[in-house]
């Protein structure tokens, strides 16, 4: 289900890539790396952050907290770890809004008991909106009319459901499209084409490598339904993920331990 030590092998690959990609998730439990004594935990960025002359992509099948990403590169950045033009967020990479937030802890509380036990961080309700067409993407921050035209279009069904089913709440939209026009201005430089840089370095040689955040076990499709995450987590999810197609992939690694631990609620099976 995860915490096989995925973010210690990556660190470990990395030393050989030239681009290193997240292809799915959000800013989950993430993953930890250790180099001297200095402990790194990466919920976003890709581990490749952390070795000079890597170029590090978070694609667009990530969804993105944007206030999470900003904390995380301040974070880097104030352990000496450079963090500007080695970072690229692709335009079609969807939001996660406050909103998704309210709405997934509001669901996990009226569940009680048969709660699925995510992070309550807004990651499904973001890929839900995504799915549904209803999502904003990272490049409508871009928009400042298209952003808010989305955001109030989105809260009126939202607000409705806090207030009258929840019991819970209205959000401001105003209040919202402020904070979110500021964080705009923090990452709007990171903001790229991704796919088009992704296959542009795979013809010309370069060493790519995508990241994946969680076990098999918790994707969508293939994991222990409805106890997963919401996205493909498994080395398939890679090729939407960032936008490359199947035969551009040559080698699939998979990480494993001796012992299982699982995350979240849901059914243990053991054999």
């Amino acid at each position: 289900w995860g915490d096989e030590g995925k973010g210690k092998i990556v660190d470990f690959l990395t030393e050989k890539a030239d681009v290193v990609a997240r292809y799915q998730g959000g800013n989950n439990a993430g993953h930890t790396v250790v180099i001297k004594d200095e402990k790194y935990i990466l919920h976003l960025i890709p581990s490749g952050i952390l070795h000079k002359g890597k170029k590090c992509i978070i694609g667009n099948g990530v969804v993105i907290d944007p206030l999470a990403l900003i904390t995380e590169i301040n974070t880097l950045r104030k352990k000496g770890i450079k963090v500007d033009k080695n970072l690229l967020i692709s335009k079609n990479a969807h939001l996660i809004m406050p909103y998704h937030v309210a709405i997934e802890r509001a669901n996990e509380n009226k569940k009680a008991e048969k709660k699925i036990g995510t992070t309550g961080r807004g990651i499904g309700p973001s890929y839900t909106d995504k799915v549904s067409r209803h999502g904003i993407r990272v490049i409508d921050l871009l928009y400042p009319k298209i952003f808010k035209e989305k955001l109030e279009s989105n809260l009126s069904i939202i607000n409705f459901l806090l207030k009258n089913f929840y019991n819970m709440e209205s959000l401001n939209g105003e209040s919202i499209y402020k904070q979110y026009m500021k964080y705009a201005k923090m990452i709007e430089n990171y903001i790229s084409d991704t796919d088009l840089v992704i296959n542009k370095a795979i013809d010309a040689g370069k060493n790519i490598l995508f990241e994946g955040a969680q076990g098999t076990l918790l994707d969508i499709d293939h994991g222990t339904y409805p106890f997963v995450t919401s996205s493909n987590t498994i080395a398939g999810g890679a090729c939407i993920g960032v936008g490359v197609g199947p035969t551009k992939i040559n080698k699939v690694l998979g990480i494993t331990k001796a012992y299982t631990t699982r995350v979240g609620e849901g059914p243990f099976p053991t054999e």
